[in-house]
């Protein structure tokens, strides 16, 4: 319950972070997502259960500072943190390895949906410019940053989530 709580000010923070610096670390006219990142790295951990509210808390937070509609950040959230959990309990068990796998789908994933969405609002946007100028450079950011925020969710549902020892007696 506690963690439940705990999504509003950690997101709300990483948001505020995101804006303003990480926006201003563009690689071309991409830059990172910290949010799609702590949210992938919340779902990896096995002993967190509440990564549904977290995808709401940060489709939520994005969705209204961002251009595009709400439901983009919610929806491309949810595939990302559902990717990650498919493969944390069935197919890897190296954490790390996981992260990245699930940062460069995750990542191709939000992009593809914000992309098909600008274009139905009128946008004028090819796909080879938001793949060449955005998209690729948002991937190699979010692979650089997906090590530290992996570090900073793992401390953090582990201190929320202890893991519990059984003595025998």
């Amino acid at each position: 319950m506690l963690a439940d709580w705990l999504a509003f000010p950690v997101l709300g923070g990483l948001l505020m972070i995101q804006t303003a610096i990480i926006s201003r670390l563009t690689l071309l006219n991409g830059s990172g997502d910290l949010i799609l990142l702590a949210l992938v790295a919340w779902a990896l951990h096995e002993r967190v259960r509440s990564a549904l509210v977290w995808v709401l808390v940060g489709g939520l937070l994005v969705g209204w500072i961002s251009g595009v509609p709400l439901l983009v950040p919610i929806i491309g959230y949810g595939l990302a943190v559902a990717l990650a959990r498919i493969i944390r309990r069935q197919v890897w068990q190296i954490p790390l390895l996981a992260m990245l796998f699930v940062t460069f789908w995750g990542t191709l994933m939000y992009h593809a949906l914000t992309i098909v969405t600008l274009q139905f609002s009128g946008t004028p946007l090819s796909w080879e410019n938001a793949l060449t100028h955005v998209t690729l450079p948002s991937l190699v950011l979010n692979v650089v940053l997906a090590f530290p925020v992996y570090a900073l969710l793992n401390d953090l549902a582990n201190w929320l989530y202890p893991e519990v020892v059984v003595k025998n007696a």
